[in-house]
């Protein structure tokens, strides 16, 4: 299956989600290995909302207890390491919950990869066993650029793509 990027996307945020979570998960039907799926989500998600100023994912490390590396990601240079309880990311690997944050700077120990960034999303992810494999993060250079909606599309995304086998 070859994918062509959509230009015609639905103005309604919800709709849009829907439209490419159903891309998404047609792309990576039959696909198992995990950074190939993180890289096709943080892409194709990059690519289908225009307020997504960096998309990507920080991955746990094996070899370092407590900490997050980068992993598949679009948009400028992010932080290569993050350790748990530091900054957004680093609060939704400690927490296990959703960061939605609608002004980056007013976040206690914010990590500032890009200055840029104004606002953020981070939600973990979990893999088929319920253990945290990584964090998907998405900043915005518009304040309070997330909500809800973007919550419980990507929640339920990656639930889908990394969740149970």
């Amino acid at each position: 299956m070859s994918y062509v990027p959509r230009t015609d996307r639905p103005a309604d945020k919800a709709a849009c989600y829907a439209e490419v979570e159903g891309e998404i998960l047609a792309v990576l039907e039959g696909e198992p290995n995990r950074i190939a799926r993180m890289a096709t989500v943080a892409s194709m998600l990059a690519d289908a909302f225009d307020s997504y100023f960096w998309t990507g994912f920080y991955v746990v490390d094996p070899d370092r207890v407590g900490e997050l590396v980068v992993g598949p990601y679009q948009g400028t240079l992010g932080c290569l390491r993050i350790p748990f309880g530091r900054g957004v990311c680093g609060a939704a690997a400690d927490t296990g919950q959703t960061q939605v944050v609608e002004d980056v700077h007013a976040f206690p120990g914010h990590i500032a990869c890009d200055s840029r960034s104004a606002s953020e999303i981070v939600v973990p992810v979990f893999g088929p066993d319920g253990g945290l494999i990584a964090v998907f993060d998405v900043d915005s250079t518009e304040k309070a650029a997330f909500d809800a909606v973007d919550q419980g599309a990507l929640q339920r995304l990656l639930s889908k793509v990394f969740g149970a086998a």
